[in-house]
């Protein structure tokens, strides 16, 4: 999953949210160097995408890209699912997807000081263009899938790839519906392993 996700997935905990969104900037031991709390959300946001990249809808998903993309489907596949999950009335926050929006990056940016420099870059870029909100805009997917080609070494195929998200919207949407309900049951089991540990 994307950024989007992994923000909702949090469970209203501000030092988790930090966790879940920093942990690919994260590196081995350095994990350590953060409050437990921040430490639960980067393991959180490991076992979500564990547990999503093992997943056969996801794997179904990946196929209808690999042709074009390669190792890079999974990576595109996690931000398809960010834009079904900003069109999806049914997890929008109660107060709605720009005040949660807007609540991320306050709680973000006010732990600047332990942030990690790749993770700030982004948060500018993440909070000026409101990717949160604006995931549910096929503009941003397809900026999304040239910022990989730009980043990426081997991918080259973004214009492609795009006209294969458009070209089998509805499947892509028919998996993020099938998907989404269970990644969000194994978060809620996850929170409850964790917190009978504690």
């Amino acid at each position: 999953m994307n950024f989007l996700a992994h923000a909702l997935l949090s469970l209203n905990d501000p030092e988790i949210l930090i966790g879940n969104m920093i942990s690919d900037h994260v590196k081995g031991k350095k994990q350590y160097d953060f409050s437990p709390g921040i430490q639960k959300g980067i393991r959180l946001h490991r076992a979500i995408d564990q547990f999503t990249d093992f997943h056969p809808i996801t794997k179904k998903a990946r196929a209808k890209l690999h042709p074009i993309a390669g190792p890079y489907a999974g990576p595109l596949i996690d931000v398809i699912y960010d834009h079904f999950l900003a069109l999806d009335e049914k997890e929008e926050p109660t107060a709605g997807w720009h005040e949660f929006s807007a609540s991320v990056y306050t709680e973000l940016q006010s732990r600047n000081d332990i942030l990690p420099p790749g993770f700030i870059r982004i948060l500018l870029y993440m909070s000026e263009h409101n990717w949160l909100v604006n995931y549910r805009h096929l503009q941003l997917i397809e900026a999304s899938f040239r910022g990989l080609e730009r980043r990426a070494k081997y991918f080259t195929a973004a214009d492609e790839a795009f006209q294969s998200l458009l070209d089998n919207y509805v499947q892509f949407e028919e998996y993020y519906q099938e998907f989404f309900p269970e990644l969000k049951q194994f978060v809620s089991k996850y929170q409850d392993r964790i917190s009978m540990t504690e």
